[in-house]
C-alpha cells in the first residue's frame, strides 16, 4: 500500500470540463418507460448527481442549468409582466396592492383544496412490461439508485473519455407515517383498481392513496397525471399511464398534463435546493418536457392555486449586495395656494416618480406554497427578533466582554446588544459559542445550544463541560430535548445558539424562529465553506449576504496539518502540507477497482496498525452512492471484510454499521443489534431505534462509507476520502472542504482524479440557489451599519 505524505503537485490551472447532465425532453406523452441511463430520473438525495452532493442542478437562469463544475450567476431577463390597462374611471391599484390582493385570492383557493402526503412504497410482486418499468423507477428513487431529474440541464458535450457511470442522487425517505395517517383500506383498493387499468404496478397503491388521499381512484380517473405526485414517477411514465386510461383523449396539450408537469418541475427544483424558480427557467423546462404552451401552463397552475407567483425587486446597479434599493424621492410639499405652473410641476414630478417605480427592475419567480410561506414566515420572524430586543447597554454583559479577548469578546458584545448575530468559523471556533453560553448562563439567562447531529452535540458538550444545555435541532423542535415550551407555545429560553447553521433549510429555520419568544437572542454559528443544507434554501448564506445583523468572524484557526490543509481549501488553495505524524496520507490509484481495494486495506489494516484507530472509528467518504466506487460498492466490500454475514435481516446482520435516515436530510449513524417481527433494531447515538420492516429498504443503508452530505456535522478520529477517476466531475470546493474536514486526527485520500482535484478546489465553487429570503429581508430589516 502506498502511504506517502501528501505531495500535491502544482499544475497550471485548467478550465474545468463541462459536466452538465443531459436532459432528454419529452416532446409528447409517448415515452412510457423510465430513462435507462438514470440521468434524468426523479429523486432527492443530495449526492447522486455528479458534482453536486446536494448542490442544486437548477440555477434559475434563463438558459436553465449550468455546468456541474462551474459557478454561474443568474442572468435571466425580467419577464414581461405587463397587464391590460384598467378601464377609464376604474380605481387604480398600486403594484404592491394588486400583488397582495392576488396572493390573498390564491391562498384562499389553496385553503379549499387538496391535502396530500407522501408515504413509502409498499413491496410488490414480480411484474413485467410497463408496470415493471414504473415500479422499478419508483423504487430506484426511493432506494437511491436514481437522481433528481435534470429538468433544467443542457445536453452534455461529448466526453473526452468513455462516460463513467453517473453518481446518482437518491431521494431522502420521508418519515414513516403514523398509523392514524395510513390510508384507509378502501382507498388503497380503489387506487389499486385504477393502477391496474392503467398498466401500472398495483404495488404502488398504498403510496398513491397516501399522496392523493380519499378519492384517489376518482382523482386519477379524472386526471391521470396526478400520478406525478408519487415520489419517483416521471412525466413520461405518467404519460404512459394516462394513455392507457384515456386512449385517444390523451394529448400533449392537455391542460391537466401541463399543470401536473409544472408542479413536478417545481418539486424537482426544491429537491435541488431552490425555493422558487425564475419564470424564464420554468418556461424553458416546460418546453423540454413537451408542454407546447409554457405560459398557459403556468397561468393554469397559478389559477388552480397549485403555485404562487412573486415579483422581487432587484438590487439597483452599483448597490452593495444585500442592501435595500433606495426609496423613491418624495414629492415636494405643495404650498397653501399653488400657482398653476407649480401644480403642473408637482404633477410632472409625481408622474416621473410613478414611472420610475414602474420601470424598477424585478424578477418574476414561481414557487410552491410550502416553501414560499416558509421563507415569508422566516423573514417575519427574523424581523421580529431583530426589533424586539432592547438595545440598551448592560453593565453585566459589558463586564463579561471585557474579561474575554479577540473574537470571543466581539461575539459576547454583539449578542448583548442584538437579537440576531451571525458567527462564522471552523471547528476550533466552537470555543467562542462555548464561552458565550457560559457567560449567558452565568448571568442567569436560560441559554441553550443546538447542533445538527448527535455527534456535534457530544463534541460541543465536551467543550462546555456539561450536557444539560446542549441539544440537537431535531430534538429541540420535536420537544424531546431542551427546555420545553411556555404557556404560549414558545421555547422557554432567553438565548439560543444554533451550531452548524449552514445545514438549516428554510422550513427548519422558520420553525426555530417561530418558536422563539419576544426578546430572545438568536446566534447562528457555522462554517460558511461547508456544503449547504440538503433541503431547499441557503439560509445562513442569505443572511450573511443580506448584512442585516452583526457578523463576527472567528480568528481562531484550526490546528495542525489537517487544519492547515482544510483552511487552504476554504480559500481555493490545495497546499502541500508537512505531516510528520502521518496526519495526511495520499494513496494514488489507477482505477475504481484499485480504489476499493486500497480503501478496505486502509480501514481494516493500515490505519489501525499505524495510528491505533480501530475500523469503527474511521469513516469512508465518497462523492456518491452509485458508480464503481460509490457507497454501495464500498460498503459491500467493507462488510465482507469487517463483518461478513448472509444479510438475513433485509441485507443486514448484527454488528453492521448503518446510516439511518429518520427524516429527509437527516442521517444518523448506528449499528445493527438484531431484528424481529417489529423490525430492524439499531443502536444509535440517540438510543435504541426500531425501524419497521417495511421501511428498512428505504431508510437504512450500510454506513461504513457515506457521502459528504451524510457526514456533514459529524467528525471521526480518521477519515478516508475516496476519489476514483469517475468522480472528477462531482468535485467542488465545498465538497472537498467538507470531506477533508471530517477527520480529527488523520486523513487518507485515495486519489485517482489527477489534476481534477486542485482544479475543483480552485475553480468550482458552490452553485447558486434561487431563493427569496434576501429580498424579503430587505423590505423588513434595514442593513446593519
Amino acid at each position: 500500500m502506498s502511504t506517502e505524505p501528501e505531495t500535491t503537485e502544482s499544475a497550471e490551472p485548467g478550465k474545468p470540463e463541462d459536466a452538465v447532465r443531459s436532459g432528454t425532453p419529452t416532446d409528447a406523452p409517448d415515452a412510457g418507460r423510465p430513462d435507462a441511463g438514470g440521468a434524468d430520473a426523479g429523486g432527492a438525495d443530495a449526492e447522486d448527481a455528479p458534482g453536486t452532493d446536494g448542490s442544486p442542478d437548477t440555477t434559475g437562469t434563463t438558459d436553465a442549468d449550468t455546468s456541474e463544475t462551474s459557478d454561474t450567476s443568474e442572468t435571466s431577463e425580467p419577464a414581461d409582466t405587463t397587464e391590460p390597462a384598467p378601464a377609464e374611471g376604474s380605481p387604480q391599484l398600486s403594484e404592491a396592492e394588486a400583488e397582495l390582493l392576488a396572493q390573498k385570492l390564491e391562498r384562499e383557493r389553496i385553503e379549499q383544496r387538496k391535502a396530500e402526503k407522501k408515504g413509502p412504497i409498499a413491496s410488490g410482486t414480480k411484474l413485467s412490461g410497463q408496470a415493471a418499468d414504473l415500479l422499478a423507477a419508483v423504487r430506484a428513487v426511493e432506494s437511491g439508485e436514481k437522481p433528481v431529474a435534470a429538468v433544467f440541464a443542457e445536453p452534455r458535450p461529448a466526453p473526452r473519455r468513455p462516460a463513467p457511470e453517473p453518481v446518482r442522487r437518491p431521494q431522502p425517505v420521508p418519515a414513516a407515517p403514523a398509523p392514524s395517517d395510513a390510508p384507509a383500506p378502501h382507498t388503497v383498493d380503489g387506487a389499486r383498481r385504477v393502477l391496474t387499468e392503467g398498466s401500472a404496478p398495483e404495488a404502488l397503491a398504498p403510496q398513491v392513496a397516501a399522496a392523493l388521499g380519499e378519492g384517489a381512484e376518482d382523482l386519477l380517473r379524472e386526471d391521470p397525471w396526478q400520478l406525478l405526485r408519487v415520489t419517483g414517477v416521471r412525466p413520461e411514465q405518467a404519460d404512459g399511464f394516462a394513455r392507457a386510461l384515456l386512449g385517444a383523449e390523451c394529448r400533449p396539450d392537455d391542460e391537466r398534463r401541463a399543470r401536473a408537469v409544472t408542479v413536478w418541475l417545481l418539486e424537482q427544483a426544491a429537491l435541488a435546493g431552490h425555493t422558487a424558480l425564475e419564470l424564464s427557467a420554468l418556461a424553458t423546462a416546460l418546453a423540454r418536457q413537451g408542454v407546447p404552451d409554457a405560459d398557459a401552463a403556468v397561468q393554469a397552475t397559478l389559477a388552480e392555486g397549485e403555485a404562487l407567483v412573486f415579483q422581487d425587486p432587484l438590487d439597483e446597479p452599483g448597490a452593495r449586495p444585500g442592501t435595500a434599493p433606495s426609496a423613491p424621492s418624495p414629492a415636494p410639499a405643495a404650498s397653501p395656494a399653488p400657482s398653476a405652473a407649480a401644480g403642473d410641476g408637482a404633477a410632472d414630478a409625481e408622474g416621473e416618480q410613478d414611472e420610475a417605480e414602474e420601470e424598477r427592475p424585478v424578477r418574476v419567480l414561481v414557487g410552491l406554497e410550502r416553501y414560499a410561506l416558509a421563507e415569508e414566515s422566516l423573514a417575519d420572524g427574523l424581523a421580529r427578533i431583530v426589533n424586539s430586543l432592547s438595545k440598551e447597554p448592560s453593565p453585566e454583559w459589558e463586564a463579561a466582554a471585557a474579561a474575554a479577548s479577540g473574537s470571543t469578546a466581539e461575539l459576547i458584545r454583539a449578542t448583548a446588544g442584538h437579537g440576531l448575530v451571525l458567527h462564522t468559523g471552523g471547528e476550533a471556533s466552537r470555543a467562542e459559542p462555548v464561552a458565550l453560553l457560559t457567560v449567558a448562563r452565568g448571568l442567569g439567562l436560560r441559554a441553550v445550544a443546538a447542533c445538527h447531529t448527535p455527534d456535534g452535540r457530544r463534541r460541543f458538550a465536551a467543550l462546555l463541560g456539561a450536557e444539560d444545555p446542549v441539544v440537537t435541532v431535531p430534538g429541540l423542535l420535536a420537544g424531546t430535548e431542551g427546555p420545553g415550551r411556555d404557556a404560549e407555545g414558545a421555547l422557554d429560553l432567553d438565548v439560543l445558539v444554533v451550531l452548524d447553521a449552514p445545514q438549516l433549510d428554510v422550513e427548519g429555520a422558520a420553525m426555530i424562529v417561530e418558536s422563539l419568544p419576544d426578546g430572545a437572542r438568536l446566534v447562528l454559528s457555522g462554517d460558511p465553506a461547508v456544503l449547504w443544507s440538503a433541503g431547499p434554501g441557503r439560509v445562513f448564506a442569505d443572511l450573511l449576504a443580506a448584512r442585516t445583523c452583526p457578523q463576527v468572524a472567528s480568528r481562531t484557526p484550526d490546528p495542525g496539518p489537517l487544519g492547515e490543509l482544510v483552511s487552504g481549501v476554504g480559500i481555493g488553495e490545495l497546499n502541500q502540507v508537512d505531516a510528520p505524524g502521518k496526519e495526511i496520507v495520499i494513496v494514488p490509484v489507477r482505477d475504481a477497482g484499485e480504489a476499493v481495494h486500497r480503501t478496505v486495506q486502509l480501514v481494516a489494516d493500515s490505519v489501525p496498525r499505524a495510528l491505533g484507530v480501530p475500523p469503527e472509528d474511521t469513516v469512508v467518504i465518497t462523492p456518491g452512492h452509485g458508480g464503481a466506487a460509490g457507497t454501495r460498492v464500498l460498503n459491500a466490500a467493507l462488510k465482507e471484510r469487517l463483518n461478513p454475514g448472509p444479510g438475513r435481516f433485509g441485507g443486514f446482520d448484527p454488528g453492521d454499521r448503518v446510516a439511518y435516515s429518520p427524516a429527509p436530510g437527516r442521517t444518523v449513524p448506528g449499528q445493527v443489534v438484531g431484528a424481529d417481527a417489529e423490525g430492524l433494531h439499531l443502536s444509535c447515538a440517540d438510543g435504541a431505534v426500531v425501524v419497521p420492516k417495511e421501511r428498512v429498504e428505504q431508510a437504512v443503508r450500510h454506513g461504513w462509507a457515506l457521502t459528504a452530505h451524510q457526514a456533514v456535522g459529524s467528525r471521526w478520529p480518521a477519515a478516508v476520502v475516496v476519489l476514483p477517476g469517475d468522480a472528477a466531475q462531482a468535485l467542488s470546493r465545498p465538497w472537498v472542504y467538507t470531506a477533508f474536514g471530517r477527520g480529527e486526527r488523520h486523513l487518507s485520500v485515495v486519489h485517482g482524479v489527477e489534476q481534477a482535484l486542485p482544479r475543483a478546489v480552485a475553480e468550482v465553487t458552490a452553485k447558486p440557489r434561487t431563493t427569496r429570503l434576501p429580498a424579503l429581508l430587505r423590505s423588513q430589516v434595514p442593513a446593519a451599519q
